[in-house]
């Protein structure tokens, strides 16, 4: 599968991250659905800096976080609880190699943009046959994506702008939408820390709600429940699908 991102590969921006996205209530309602479907094995797909792992961990859930930037696996071993949470280096695939909890999980999770990063039918035709090996039969897979119609990308440029960190620093950040060739949406953007300015580009693949129905049940996924993501209604959905 193609590398992640620097903006979560390169150390000099992992480290950032949590920072610069301080607001993750949009993981509350990850949460209370994993609460909601009584999941006690979770695997967090591209889990990143690990944010919403811990929080399930915190509260007793066994739970693997896979991730094919180790940065951000680093920056996720730091925080309170990980030592409760299996970390895996590796795309999904990797599930499958031994730690990845194949066929046991009750419920497996991407949140935020990962659903959107597999922009090759290969990579993600290979990350849905993972997901559903990780779980039992009647176990649970949990997304999220953008609905394509609300073309969120036409407000996501943002001129150079300074932040100042919790630890003192100040950071310049910045993005702009450099081709929007639908399905498929390219932006850069250019972190200016410590004097080195660090661009990093990402392409995110906008699919239909009738293909990603159409691609989970060719892997026994049947789609359940389609709700809007609380932080970004409108703009986003959560879907659930059940696994035959």
């Amino acid at each position: 599968m193609r590398p992640p991102d620097p903006v979560f590969a390169d150390p000099r921006l992992a480290v950032l991250y949590d920072a610069l996205d301080d607001d993750r209530s949009d993981l509350d309602a990850y949460v209370a659905i994993a609460a909601e479907l009584q999941a006690t094995t979770v695997v967090d797909v591209g889990c990143g800096t690990g944010s919403l792992a811990v929080l399930l961990a915190e509260r007793g859930l066994t739970v693997v976080g896979v991730d094919p930037a180790g940065a951000s696996l680093d920056v996720a071993r730091t925080k309170p609880y990980a030592d409760r949470v299996t970390w895996l280096h590796g795309d999904a695939t990797s599930l499958l190699d031994g730690e990845g909890a194949a066929g046991a999980a009750d419920l497996v999770v991407m949140t935020g943009n990962v659903a959107q990063v597999f922009v090759s039918d290969d990579d993600w035709t290979a990350t849905l046959a993972a997901v559903r090996s990780c779980l039992r039969p009647g176990g649970w897979f949990v997304l999220e994506t953008r609905r394509t119609d609300a073309r969120a990308w036409e407000s996501w440029d943002v001129p150079p702008a300074p932040v100042d960190l919790p630890d003192g620093r100040r950071v310049v950040v910045s993005r702009a939408v450099t081709e929007v060739a639908l399905p498929l949406v390219t932006f850069e953007t250019a972190t200016t820390v410590g004097g080195d300015t660090v661009p990093s580009t990402s392409t995110l693949r906008f699919r239909s709600l009738d293909e990603i129905e159409r691609d989970l049940a060719d892997h026994d996924l049947v789609l359940t429940d389609v709700r809007e993501a609380p932080d970004r209604p409108g703009l986003e959905m959560v879907l659930l699908a059940r696994r035959d």
